[in-house]
């Protein structure tokens, strides 16, 4: 399986152009993304992003998340429905059959709704932002926010935060596979992966705890914070442009559509 949020070697077209380009890119579809609600609008940016990345060649790294996405987004329109009630109510999670509790949980049309805005929305921010993380190298992404004039702090925060994902993610599945060589058998189905949770996580946040004590060190020992290199300029392509143009006149027509 693909590592999240990890740096895919290529010579497509998102590798080509400059990383600040992919930052306008990416920084444009998720404003997009928060500013409107509507479902078709926000289905055509999640098709726009993954056909940007099937271009850029990078389609399957974004397909391998798909999963998760479906995870999580129905796990925000379960909670979107269990918080919150407008509209007309389609069913009731308890019937109204069940003594003393009949009729509890109502699910309304309205919170659907709302759920699904939701999925679709954070659907678009991931894939947005996991394009630019899978198709620029650490180095570059670093580089680029230092010559915006990003604080080096800020900057440091954002790269660990970025190779911490992968990181965790290869140590849980270590854990996962070492509680399976001791025995340990959770059970089949939903309810066996929910309790075969916990024996994972404890361990993966006191190992990530030691990991952030253990770098903040290093970080301090080696001086980090002391360097003054001058950043050089930005410099632009034709290839990146077009990708400005692109991402600018889909946002012309995410703005446009509604007044229509």
């Amino acid at each position: 399986m693909q590592e999240i949020m990890q740096y895919i070697p290529g010579a497509g077209i998102f590798h080509r152009i400059h990383p600040l380009t992919k930052l306008v890119f990416t920084v444009i579809l998720v404003a997009l993304a928060v500013m409107t609600g509507d479902l078709l609008i926000l289905s055509g940016l999640l098709i726009a992003v993954y056909l940007a990345a099937w271009a850029g060649g990078l389609s399957r790294g974004l397909t391998e998340q798909i999963p998760l996405l479906l995870i999580l987004g129905g796990m925000l329109v379960l909670f979107t429905v269990l918080t919150m009630q407008g509209g007309e109510v389609i069913l009731t999670l308890i019937p109204a059959a069940v003594p003393l509790i009949g009729g509890a949980l109502p699910v309304t049309s309205g919170a659907l709704l709302f759920g699904t805005i939701l999925a679709l929305r954070f659907s678009v921010m991931l894939f947005a932002f996991q394009l630019l993380v899978i198709s620029t190298r650490p180095g570059e992404l670093v580089m680029t926010l230092r010559q915006l004039r990003m604080p080096i702090d800020y900057t440091l925060m954002f790269l660990i935060a970025l190779r911490f994902i992968p990181t965790l993610q290869r140590e849980g599945i270590r854990i996962s596979e070492a509680q399976l060589a001791r025995g340990y058998s959770p059970g089949d189905g939903f309810i066996g992966k929910v309790r075969g949770l916990r024996p994972v996580i404890l361990p993966l946040i006191f190992n990530s705890l030691g990991k952030a004590d253990t770098l903040g060190m290093t970080i301090d020992m080696r001086g980090y914070r002391r360097g003054k290199a001058e950043p050089d300029p930005i410099t632009f392509g034709r290839l990146d442009g077009a990708v400005i143009t692109a991402v600018s006149l889909l946002a012309v027509m995410v703005v446009a559509i509604p007044l229509m």
